[in-house]
């Protein structure tokens, strides 16, 4: 009799692992897209300049790359990842974000990017 409820114990917990597991598991960061007139590399000072702005503490920058990563220091934590690359007569900068540890919609970062077009003087 223990041993079969010590079975049954065993399997529950092996199950609520799994489960759990499942429950962690990220999803992928979808990023949104724009391009704009501006030179890569000014695209990039001007983002990295608009997230200083906005608060975020920029932990990694690297313009030779095109790639920087901030973080807003307030709960729950929020993230960005800019990725600016060159693209025939301009720049094409891919934005995402994340919630804590979940990714946030594509649609949410546009006030993000118009902001960043406004700084480059591209607005119509």
């Amino acid at each position: 009799m223990k041993s079969l409820r010590k079975q049954f114990l065993t399997v529950t917990a092996v199950l609520m692992v799994i489960t759990l597991a499942g429950c962690a598991a990220k999803q992928p960061l979808e990023p949104r897209e724009l391009r704009y007139n501006a030179s890569p590399e000014q695209t990039f000072r001007e983002a990295i300049e608009l997230m200083m702005e906005q608060g975020y503490v920029v932990r990694h920058a690297d313009l030779a790359l095109g790639r920087a990563d901030a973080t807003l220091a307030r709960w729950p934590e929020y993230r960005l990842q800019l990725q600016v690359s060159e693209v025939a007569g301009g720049s094409r900068v891919s934005l995402s974000a994340l919630r804590g540890n979940q990714p946030l919609p594509p649609y949410v970062l546009d006030p993000w990017l118009v902001e960043l077009q406004h700084k480059l003087g591209e607005l119509p």
